[in-house]
């Protein structure tokens, strides 16, 4: 992580981030984790969202908290796992949901780099993780870095459409300017959650149907 290794044009309009103090003590310290433990995703995927989805064709946020900490699961993509790996149980109702709401057949593959590369970015709050060890990288500075590219996004782009899954992802409301962006938010698709309104949002063709509204193509979800 010594020079940001990101897509062009994020580094482009991320930059002046990437050289506050904060983000300077952020990377030494997560070098150093990935030195002495096991950390999630393999350091070459830690920004693979952003890879996959440059700035210039983001049409759809999805926010995740952190990535998974299992073996073989993150791969730098909120909620996808690669191919091969069981789909974890929030993946699993995001697929039912996807299923029900525009009849679309739940994969074979968890691995959601298909939406990415339409315009979906898939972004957790936080970018890394320690194994088996949830949150284990909150609060030392990714939740500032990703705060910041929401709102370079909600600020520098308009017609965007954001889905807020959970509490958690619900707060980052306040940093999208009200009446520039669509924003959906519901439950979160985890099985603790997801009948309390994840379940039937409909938030997929909801998407799709403000997408053609504004004249951009709609997600094959």
């Amino acid at each position: 992580m010594k020079d940001v290794q990101i897509e062009s044009s994020w580094k482009s309009v991320l930059q002046t981030e990437f050289e506050k103090p904060y983000f300077t003590q952020l990377r030494e310290w997560v070098r150093g984790r990935y030195i002495s433990t096991t950390v999630y995703p393999p350091a070459k995927l830690i920004f693979q969202a952003f890879d996959l989805c440059p700035f210039d064709e983001v049409k759809v946020v999805i926010l995740g908290q952190d990535p998974y900490h299992g073996p073989g699961q993150a791969h730098g993509l909120c909620f996808s796992v690669l191919d091969g790996v069981p789909f974890p149980p929030s993946l699993q109702n995001i697929f039912k949901e996807i299923q029900d709401d525009v009849g679309k057949p739940i994969p074979k593959s968890g691995d959601l780099s298909y939406l990415a590369k339409q315009g979906v970015f898939l972004l957790n709050a936080t970018l890394t993780v320690e194994k088996d060890k949830a949150g284990s990288h909150q609060n030392q500075g990714w939740e500032i870095f990703t705060d910041a590219v929401i709102k370079i996004l909600a600020e520098q782009k308009s017609n965007l459409v954001f889905l807020l899954w959970g509490a958690f992802a619900g707060k980052k409301e306040s940093l999208i300017p009200p009446n520039k962006h669509l924003v959906l938010k519901s439950a979160h698709p985890s099985p603790l959650s997801a009948y309390r309104g994840f379940l039937g949002n409909k938030h997929f063709s909801k998407t799709n149907e403000y997408l053609l509204k504004v004249r951009k193509k709609p997600i094959d979800w």
